[in-house]
């Protein structure tokens, strides 16, 4: 397993006293990114300021981050995004959703609002290290990608201590290959081009739990180029039952 650290990423727990930390440029000629992310009522305002915060520190800064809310929130989670677009009005945009509708139409609406080409998904309980976004956006411009992903690691109580790393396929052969069994992505792991995103008719709300592998499949159906690095930039967070309810260890071997 990859040695993990979470280098320049800081960030508190409470409630009233998080840290925020912000490159102020991009660095070189990198293109701008936004990056795409939903949450929902039953998420923990400190996994989301966890997750925020890691997008903040990458060394390569987000130009934007679009935060769909797939229906009405909690008090604290609705304190936490305010207090995040008080900060960074011209980072964040929220987009509210009437009610819970699914990931699939959420990042639908989401990606509508991204105004940079390309755009790097999160989850609103995990965990990016920080260069993943300077990592991903060079592979997308060095080798002409449409999509790409990594590897990632699995947690359950922080980031830096791991309990499972996975070994997807990394080249555009092995990707295509494994996508008729499995899904050959991470999908908090991703980056993708917009225009290629809708030029395949965006996320579905056809395949719940499975948006993400069906969007993949057709971007691959329509030739986009694709890889994973190989390496783990973000960290997933799962609970501790987490591997008796997908199948143990015997089901852990295929990824």
């Amino acid at each position: 397993m990859h040695d993990i650290t979470t280098e320049s990423a800081h960030f508190s727990d409470n409630e009233s006293n998080y840290v925020l930390e912000s490159h102020s440029s991009h660095e070189g000629s990198f293109s701008p990114y936004s990056v795409l992310m939903s949450v929902y009522a039953k998420e923990r305002a400190s996994y989301l300021r966890e997750s925020l915060n890691s997008m903040l520190a990458q060394t390569m800064a987000p130009e934007q981050i679009v935060v769909v809310e797939d229906g009405p929130l909690t008090s604290q989670l609705t304190e936490t995004l305010e207090q995040f677009q008080k900060r960074y009005p011209e980072v964040f945009t929220i987009v509210p959703l009437p009610q819970n509708s699914g990931l699939g139409t959420a990042l639908a609406r989401g990606i509508l609002a991204c105004r940079n080409e390309i755009v790097i998904r999160m989850d609103s309980d995990d965990y990016s290290f920080p260069q993943r976004a300077q990592r991903e956006i060079t592979a997308m411009e060095q080798q002409r990608l449409d999509i790409v992903g990594s590897q990632i690691v699995e947690f359950i109580d922080s980031p830096t201590t791991p309990i499972f790393e996975s070994n997807l396929p990394c080249t555009q052969e092995g990707i295509t290959a494994y996508s008729k069994r499995r899904n050959p992505f991470r999908h908090p792991s991703v980056a993708f081009r917009k225009t290629k995103v809708l030029s395949v008719g965006n996320y579905s709300k056809e395949y719940l739990y499975f948006e993400d592998w069906d969007l993949f499949n057709r971007m691959l159906a329509a030739n986009c180029k694709a890889a994973n690095i190989d390496e783990p930039l973000v960290a997933m967070r799962v609970s501790p039952n987490f591997y008796e309810r997908r199948g143990g260890l015997e089901y852990i071997g295929g990824f």
